[in-house]
């Protein structure tokens, strides 16, 4: 058995990897205190602003230790893309996560334990399978990540129920460590993490929340459009506009390109494709705003946004934290504007009866989710549906947004799991060897082409499954995304591949049987508790946006507990309290004339030799010596001012 490295070995280790697979010299803030507490087998909680670099903290240990880590997160769309950019380095990653079929699911499973895999991601709802859990003993885990650990906390502005289960996981491995990350957490969350972690000792890591480069602006107007058109003609540079729907995505973005900002929208309902062209278009600068809902950003590495600005109020401060962070990542001066009118307070408000319908309108809601399915009393355990809401509501005469809360408040009672919008990326798995492809060459010019193309786009196509995009294979062939499904749909016909089309719906799965809508009980801790903490949240975001009188930053540090003694001198409340400071500071006009007045009557000077018996602002000299003029007080010869006689 081979001894465990010393320190200084562990520390060379690291900074090895790091160089090896990301090409940097060295770690940046607390990154490397993070490593070395994880990499010592410790329990750690690191808090890291958005941009500071999460990944690098168990990505780097991970490849330093034996076996495989476990990474559990909420965020798909974030886990799909780092499983592709750990490939990309050669590193060996799978994912897991709703929406996937059984197959799948052990077949990913099996690998991990038999493939010699460094990273297997996983959501949360999928710990608590009875599959997983078996294969999970046979699995080597070197460590737990758990991503978005806020999600454990009850007291978190985005609690998970789901995230509960990591605690028996940690059962099951007790010698294993945890890292837990999070780039937002109160005092009371930083400690309710731990807690429910089990950590065997409190570690916590945390870098300052403090931006010096970030100017927070909040902009009281009514007319917001207007406003928005102002700061992005004033200001120069690339730009993420937030509202609160799909809809205002289209029309925000119609309104900048018809008035020559260029501008892309963004949000959950796109496809893949769509989504990677506009990414991709924002992020080379061919299109300078991308206007979004908070789909968009997990994970968005583009450092230098000059200005996020909010045209809805998020309900959260952790929320508008995030969002707001994204801008500035490369350390130059960046803003982040809040456009605020009177009408926001009454609309942000309206969320707390959206986000928490009545406890009755909620067992109504399940009580026809059973009509919807035809479920009989008593079946239902582990049953998987697809779910439209907009044909739900349509037979059933709901509006979407509380029926979505409804069902998200069953998910945290424990009734079912409704994943909203699960997006499955197409997925391709050659069933035959290599050395067997040249059995293919007889199927024509097209089906060479596109073979080819995957093969030179992917690898580890003969070993697992890959994701693939038919949008870029059709680019990249000069065949129509159609033939591209129909080839590949020939292919798998003949067991030549295995092909998992694209698709995208939400699910609902049962996690216990149907039972008598009275019978439904909705706990004060998974109700009242949580709605209470919301309205909490909501009132902190309103302070904020109509405090006039305390630094914003200042604020801001102060919510998540850190203490600062200084103002940061360039958001909003600062620049107006300076300004009202520097006017108190003035004396008023008729003693400043007089002044002036009694210093030239001893004596004729220029404006240079008046300003220095006379200190004062030189626009303000200015005035004063214009008005005095005006009023034939005083003239000037050849630059020197005089009292006229």
């Amino acid at each position: 058995m081979s001894s465990q490295p010393d320190a200084s070995q562990l520390s060379t280790l690291n900074s090895r990897i790091l160089k090896q697979y990301w090409g940097y010299d060295r770690f940046r803030g607390i990154q490397e205190d993070i490593i070395d507490s994880i990499s010592k087998n410790k329990d750690t909680l690191g808090l890291m602003p958005t941009g500071g670099g999460k990944s690098i903290t168990f990505q780097v240990p991970a490849l330093a230790k034996e076996g495989m880590c476990l990474v559990i997160t909420p965020l798909i769309a974030l886990m799909k893309d780092q499983v592709q950019n750990l490939k990309k380095r050669g590193i060996k990653a799978l994912a897991i996560y709703s929406g996937m079929s059984r197959q799948d699911i052990i077949i990913t499973l099996e690998n991990c334990i038999f493939g010699n895999y460094k990273f297997l991601y996983i959501s949360p709802e999928r710990l608590d399978t009875e599959i997983f859990r078996t294969k999970l003993r046979k699995m080597h885990i070197s460590m737990i990540t758990v991503d978005e650990s806020h999600c454990i906390s009850q007291w978190g502005y985005d609690f998970r129920p789901a995230y509960l289960k990591i605690a028996e996981i940690r059962e099951l491995l007790p010698d294993v460590p945890v890292l837990a990350l999070t780039a937002t957490a109160t005092p009371e969350v930083v400690k309710d993490i731990q807690a429910r972690l089990h950590f065997r000792h409190k570690n916590v890591f945390r870098m300052s929340f403090e931006r010096n480069n970030l100017a927070y602006i909040v902009r009281k107007t009514e007319n917001k459009t207007a406003e928005l058109l102002h700061i992005l003609r004033s200001m120069p540079g690339s730009a993420i506009v937030y509202v609160r729907n799909r809809r205002r995505t289209k029309e925000i973005t119609e309104l900048l390109n018809n008035e020559h900002i260029t501008a892309d929208f963004y949000h959950a309902g796109l496809d893949d494709a769509t989504k990677d062209i506009r990414q991709h278009r924002w992020q080379s600068g061919e299109s300078r705003v991308m206007v979004a809902t908070n789909a968009f950003g997990m994970g968005i590495d583009k450092p230098d946004v000059r200005i996020v600005i909010h045209m809805d109020l998020p309900d959260s401060i952790e929320a508008y934290f995030q969002e707001a962070g994204r801008a500035g990542r490369d350390g130059q001066k960046a803003y982040a504007v809040i456009l605020y009118a009177k009408s926001d307070k009454t609309t942000l408000h309206k969320r707390i009866p959206d986000t928490f319908p009545e406890k009755e309108y909620i067992r109504d809601v399940y009580e026809h989710l059973q009509y919807y399915y035809q479920m009989a009393m008593g079946d239902g355990l582990d049953c998987v549906r697809e779910f439209n809401i907009e044909d739900f509501c349509r037979k059933f005469k709901y509006f979407p947004v509380p029926v979505d809360s409804a069902l998200r408040i069953l998910t945290q009672a424990g009734y079912l799991e409704y994943t909203a919008e699960q997006d499955s990326t197409s997925r391709i798995l050659f069933t035959i060897r290599r050395d067997e492809l040249y059995r293919l060459r007889e199927m024509g010019e097209d089906m060479d082409r596109l073979i080819q193309a995957v093969l030179r786009s992917y690898t580890g196509v003969f070993t697992d499954y890959t994701y693939i995009n038919e949008d870029s294979l059709a680019i990249r062939t000069g065949l129509t995304r159609r033939q591209i499904y129909e080839m590949l749909v020939h292919l798998a016909k003949l067991r030549i591949v295995s092909y998992i089309p694209h698709k995208k719906t939400p699910y609902i799965i049962y996690t216990r049987e149907r039972v008598e809508a009275q019978r439904i009980h909705i706990s004060p801790e998974v109700y009242e508790h949580r709605k209470a903490r919301y309205e909490t949240r909501i009132n902190a975001m309103l302070d904020y946006v109509t405090n006039d009188t305390v630094c914003r930053s200042r604020m801001l540090l102060d919510y998540f507990g850190e203490r600062n003694e200084h103002n940061c001198g360039q958001c909003d409340t600062c620049i107006s309290l300076r300004s009202k400071s520097k006017a108190s500071e003035q004396p008023d006009r008729e003693t400043l004339c007089a002044k002036v007045c009694g210093i030239l009557s001893r004596e004729s000077l220029t404006p240079a030799g008046l300003l220095k018996q006379l200190p004062m602002d030189k626009e303000l000299l200015t005035e004063i010596l214009h008005r005095l003029s005006d009023e034939g007080k005083i003239i000037a010869v050849d630059g020197i001012l005089q009292i006229r006689k």
